[in-house]
């Protein structure tokens, strides 16, 4: 799988992240001994210092007018070499935007994905069977992340038996959400902060080390495993 991260920009993330903590989903800058995939917005300017991204239109924020603007902006600007995955996108029927339309701007941020076969970080709320749909309908053959998963077990167990990954954060500190965790394939796990500031990845990583009854450094040493596999050796973990 390509990548294109320039062996310059390895090598200085490299220096700040080499065996660290994975944050496959976060909004803000990483810590030091933590490798952050950092989401921006199709339209934001991508800061001048090494870092790596996912980068998608969130159904949250499709412009009913200039849609089509906005897809060629993110053709565009997801062509660096940092962004290394499209999303967020995904579907939302707890939001205003018009649901036909979010489909349209999801069906084609996921052919653009697999024309420049890089991986896609999936939002999902109350459209689960629709993404699942237009994921299998698009033949799609790169790497999914369902990212902030807090459903339940038999729709988690759907999403991996669809060869897709599963990502958890914060919603690991309500024992429901352990339990899923629990019946999960180690190797179709991410961790993830999201949006929260009141908690690291670290806490993350010790709730999903108790929920999968592994040890610290297993599950480290396995999540490692899984960015490379979803990611490419490129990242060079």
């Amino acid at each position: 799988m390509k990548t294109g991260v320039s062996p310059a920009a390895v090598a200085i993330l490299q220096l700040h992240t080499q065996g660290m903590y994975i944050n496959i989903h976060t909004h803000t800058a990483p810590v030091n001994g933590v490798w952050a995939l950092q989401n921006r917005r199709e339209s934001e300017t991508l800061e001048s210092a090494a870092g790596l991204y996912s980068m998608g239109i969130h159904p949250w924020h499709i412009d009913p007018v200039h849609w089509e603007n906005q897809l060629d902006t993110l053709r565009r600007n997801s062509q660096d070499t940092r962004v290394l995955a499209i999303g967020e996108t995904g579907l939302d029927k707890a939001c205003s935007t018009p649901f036909p339309l979010q489909q349209q701007l999801f069906a084609a941020q996921v052919e653009w994905a697999n024309s420049q076969e890089k991986p896609l970080v999936i939002h999902c709320v109350r459209a689960w069977d629709d993404v699942l749909s237009q994921l299998e309908n698009a033949q799609n053959k790169v790497p999914v992340i369902f990212h902030g998963f807090a459903k339940n077990r038999q729709l988690a167990q759907r999403i991996i038996k669809a060869g897709h990954y599963i990502s958890l954060g914060k919603a690991l500190q309500f024992a429901r959400v352990q339990e899923v965790l629990a019946v999960l394939p180690a190797d179709r796990i991410f961790l993830e902060t999201d949006d929260a500031y009141d908690i690291g990845i670290e806490t993350i990583y010790n709730l999903a080390a108790t929920a999968l009854s592994i040890d610290h450094n297993s599950l480290v040493l396995q999540i490692q495993k899984n960015a490379e596999t979803v990611l490419g050796t490129g990242i060079l973990l």
